[in-house]
Parts: structure tokens; sequence; C-alpha cells
């Protein structure tokens, strides 16, 4: 087990040691979690009351903020000193041969650049590309058609459908899936019959697709991917829809078919987007928002139906008083009853007087 002083890793990083140099630790990990032997770290004030109760070794903090009595070495930028430290405790894995396994189905007419790798498991179909550098881990599958674009890395059980476009430096995680049919019906005499599905999926350079998202063919065109988006884990994207460049979709997020967005869009988890409705650039959309038409530029919508985060915000201001109001209307409701109770009481006095 790898384990380092204090006084190497102040070497290494360049910091200032105050404490014990001869203390070694043998991992590194958040305050929340640091035990005996582990090395930490504090970004700023608002930590150094959890790194006073840590059970860290020893911590790595901004210089000149922390003056307790736990061992630490001040740095300038303490969380990118940390991921030097954690990269040599939990070194990231080291890429594998570039090589083709034996175990591979490859189809002679798919046409391979220099220094890909292939796992064992993997299928690939014909007349298919995959650019210099890109890696396939275990159990990829490649349909018909495809182009995989240069240094993209796709890890085990991602299955590409036919004719799917792959950009340079696309990061494709576990079980995600691009180009299935859309979700398009009519009915018919037999019931419902599937819609036209002779479109694909393009996807730009520097996009990155999490765990599990899927990403649905056109119906005769392109559902399309902007160049430097970033989708969650478990993210859909329907049919026809064209996604802006640098958007960031965050887990859970449903987008029915042929919506657009415009480039900087942010949607947090489980917004929900109808169909064919266009969303603006630079667009912030809160957790669980349901969109139901198109969205102006530069603005943040939150709430289902979506409203402008503002207008939002007033009406839940409101209907946290509901319940107080409520009894302010049984109060005046009870005094206008005794008003008119006593109104007819005097109505009544006034016609026997007569």
């Amino acid at each position: 087990m790898t384990s380092l002083t204090l006084a190497e890793i102040a070497a290494q990083l360049g910091g200032a040691l105050n404490g014990d140099s001869t203390i070694r630790v043998s991992g590194a990990n958040i305050i929340r979690d640091a035990g005996p032997g582990d090395l930490t770290f504090a970004l700023g004030p608002k930590h150094l009351e959890q790194l006073a109760a840590s059970q860290a070794a020893a911590a790595i903090v901004p210089r000149g903020l922390y003056t307790g009595s736990l061992p630490v070495i001040e740095v300038d930028e303490p969380e990118a000193a940390f991921i030097q430290i954690v990269r040599q405790f939990r070194p990231v894995d080291q890429v594998p041969s570039r090589e083709i396994s034996p175990a591979a189905e490859v189809h002679p007419t798919a046409s391979i650049a220099d220094g890909v790798t292939i796992a064992a498991g993997v299928m690939i179909a014909a007349d298919v590309r995959i650019g210099a550098g890109s890696q396939l881990h275990s159990g990829v599958q490649v349909m018909t058609g495809v182009t995989i674009g240069a240094n993209c890395l796709i890890f085990p059980l991602v299955t590409l459908y036919q004719h799917t476009v792959i950009g340079d430096r696309v990061v494709l995680h576990a079980g995600a899936t691009l180009g299935a049919y859309g979700f398009g019906y009519k009915a018919g005499q037999q019931g419902l019959e599937l819609c036209q599905q002779l479109g694909n999926v393009v996807i730009e350079d520097d996009v990155e697709i999490g765990s599990c998202s899927t990403i649905d063919r056109g119906t005769y065109g392109a559902t399309r991917i902007g160049a430097g988006t970033k989708i969650d884990n478990q993210v859909q994207v329907g049919h026809n829809c064209l996604i802006g460049k640098h958007n960031l979709l965050c887990a859970q997020v449903g987008i029915a078919g042929s919506t657009s967005t415009g480039d900087f869009v942010v949607m947090a988890g489980q917004v929900g987007i109808k169909d064919h409705v266009h969303i603006g650039e630079h667009v912030q959309i809160g957790a669980q928002a349901g969109i139901m038409e198109d969205l102006a530029a530069n603005a943040s919508y939150v709430g289902s139906p979506a409203m402008p985060e503002r207008q939002q915000m007033k009406i839940f201001a409101v209907m946290r008083q509901l319940p107080e109001m409520r009894k302010q209307m049984r109060v005046l409701q009870r005094e206008l009853d005794e008003l008119r109770d006593g109104l007819a009481g005097d109505d009544q006095a006034a016609q026997d007087a007569a």
C-alpha cells in the first residue's frame, strides 16, 4: 500500500508544512469521510469547524487559514493540490494497449484507424468507421454504417444503432443507447403502427453522455446533440430534437420529440419538456419544471407549468400563506354572518313596529 510522509507531500506540492513532518498518510478523502491515516483538504473558512472535528491525520489548506492543532500543508490552490495526491493513492486506470482483441467481432468491411482499442466482446458491423485513438470497452454494440470520430471513449454496453455519427473526443458512459426508434405511432386498422424511422443520431465533438441515457433517431433526418454538450445519467432525448452547443442536461431530464434548444441551456434534474417547443439560448430551468411552451432566451424558469422564476417565486410565497389566509377567511365569514343576522333582526324589528 502506498504511503507518504507529510514532508514528502509538502515537497511535491511546494507547500508550507505546519506539524510533524514524519507523519505518514496512506489515503486521501474528503473531510466528511476522512479517517486516521487519511489526508483531507479545506477550501475556506466554512470548512474550519468540520476540520477541527475531523479524524484525518493532516489536511491541505489555503495559506494562512488554519490555526488549529491538526498538521496542515499550506498551498495556494488546495483542491488542485489534493487532486494531485489523490491520484497517487487511487491512480486512474491505465489506457489499455492499442489493439483489437481477438475476442471482438469486427466485420471485414469496417475501417479501423491506427491506435484504436477494441476490447473483448465488442461487436462491430459492416461499413463502420472508427477514428484514431478511440477506445471501445467490452460489450459495446456498433451497428451498420456507424461513424465514430477520433479519441472517443466508449464504456461497456453502449449501443450505437445504424448510421449514428459520433464526433471527436466524445465520451459515452455505460449503457447509453443512441439511435433507437423514436416513440412515434399512429392509429391503424390493426392498432398502433410505428411511424417511419429512417433518420439517425448525430453527436458533435466534445459531447459527454451519461450512463443509461437514450437518444432516439430522427424520423427522416437527424436528432442532433451540439458540440460541448454534457448529458447526465438517465436522460431521454426524443426523435428529431436539436440540442444546442454547450447545454447541461441533468439526471432524468425528459425531452419529447422535435424540441430544440439554443446554446448554453441548463436543465436541472427531472425537467420535462413537451414536443415541438423551442428553448432560447442561455436559459436556466429549475428542477422538476414542466415546459409546455417556448421559453424566451436569457431567463430562468421554475415550476410546472414553468414560469419566469420571479413570477413563480411570488406564487410560491402566496401558497405558503394559504393556511393562515384560510383561517382569516373563516373569521371574516363568521363576522359577515353575524352582521347579516343582525341586519335581518333589525329589519324584522322595524316591520313589527310598523
